[in-house]
């Protein structure tokens, strides 16, 4: 009876020496795959052929940690360059129909060197261990997915927050679109930094662009607006509209005790730069 690692080791030796017949009958297996298999090169540098070949003998070789870093690296790669899943589970399932076939033709090529019981234990372990990599490969794929989105999320947030200098001491935040709790929360983290910075006495908040607030939306506003307050900056709330007025209003809520309201932004802007003209 033959140890499954020599015999990994032996199939290793002669789909090495069968190197070109294996990739032929790995591109044969796999017809998406082989027409992008020049754009996935040069779109990525991933050289398909030499990777499967490279998975292939860490799983008969049994070099499991070897197999989950190449994994994890894959991911990230496939992640980076936004190249379609799909592609990537027909390729490693053609890997696993092409290597079985090869194991087949080993044995013919060995007068059935393989014993029943050793089969089995093979199979085992080249089906554990291409399962393993594919599910690392996908939890890495997704993880990078998801943190890129995340960042890119908080890029966008910042750069909706737009606070504009009009003066030395006097600057505009206007706000459109929906805002929620995550928002808010950008919204906070970037007055009071920019306060800081800038040295804002007075910041103009624009609210014509929204529509409308969730309670607890306007609950965390006027956080931000005592925040404003207290970094020694006047807050001037501009532009709300009138159903969010009145949705305050039934809410016995009131931005007065936090900030000084006005109808539109031109006319707080005359206002104010015409003082400081003065």
């Amino acid at each position: 009876m033959e140890s499954t690692y020599k015999l990994g080791d032996q199939i290793s030796e002669f789909i090495s020496v069968n190197r070109e017949e294996f990739k032929q009958k790995l591109l044969s297996e796999a017809v998406d795959v082989a027409a992008k298999i020049n754009d996935i090169l040069q779109t990525g540098n991933i050289d398909l052929l030499k990777n499967a070949e490279k998975l292939v003998n860490y799983v008969l070789l049994d070099e499991k940690e070897e197999m989950v870093k190449f994994a994890n690296q894959e991911g990230v790669v496939w992640a980076e360059h936004a190249l379609t899943l799909s592609f990537k589970l027909e390729w490693i399932q053609a890997i696993r129909r092409t290597l079985w076939q090869f194991v087949y033709h080993f044995d013919k090529a060995e007068d059935d060197i393989i014993q029943k019981e050793d089969f089995y234990i093979l199979e085992k372990k080249i089906n554990d261990q291409i399962d393993q990599f594919l599910n690392n490969f996908f939890l890495s794929y997704s993880t990078f997915k998801d943190e890129l989105l995340n960042t890119q999320r908080k890029l966008v947030e910042h750069l909706s927050v737009p606070i504009i200098p009009v003066s030395p001491s006097v600057s505009v935040l206007p706000l459109i679109g929906l805002i929620d709790s995550y928002r808010m929360q950008t919204i906070e983290e970037k007055i009071l930094v920019e306060i800081s910075n800038q040295k804002v006495q007075a910041l103009v908040i624009d609210l014509s662009g929204i529509a409308d607030m969730e309670m607890d939306v306007i609950d965390q506003f006027r956080k931000v607006l005592n925040g404003v307050n207290m970094m020694g900056c006047k807050g001037i709330i501009t532009g709300l509209r009138p159903d969010l007025v009145r949705k305050m209003v039934h809410a016995g809520i009131s931005f007065a005790d936090k900030a000084e309201t006005k109808g539109t932004l031109q006319e707080t802007l005359k206002k104010y730069l015409a003082v400081e003209a003065g």
